[in-house]
């Protein structure tokens, strides 16, 4: 697999923080994937954006964080 996020910065880049789910994914899908797709280099690929929910509250009660993948 490879992550979105790390696929959109680089190793010594001081991002501070990640990068959204819903729009690395996007941006790799549509400005990475499909243009390595019509090279030839992928034939079918399936990608599984995910997210987490989260919430201060939940994280400071030191709850589990409930995950979320649509494919």
């Amino acid at each position: 697999f490879k992550d979105c996020g790390l696929m959109i910065y680089k190793d010594d880049q001081p991002v501070q923080s990640g990068g959204s789910g819903a729009g690395c994914s996007a941006s790799v899908l549509y400005g990475h994937l499909l243009n390595q797709m019509k090279r030839g280099a992928y034939r079918r690929i399936l990608v599984a954006a995910t997210g987490a929910l989260l919430s201060p509250l939940t994280f400071q009660q030191n709850e589990s964080i409930p995950c979320i993948a649509h494919a």
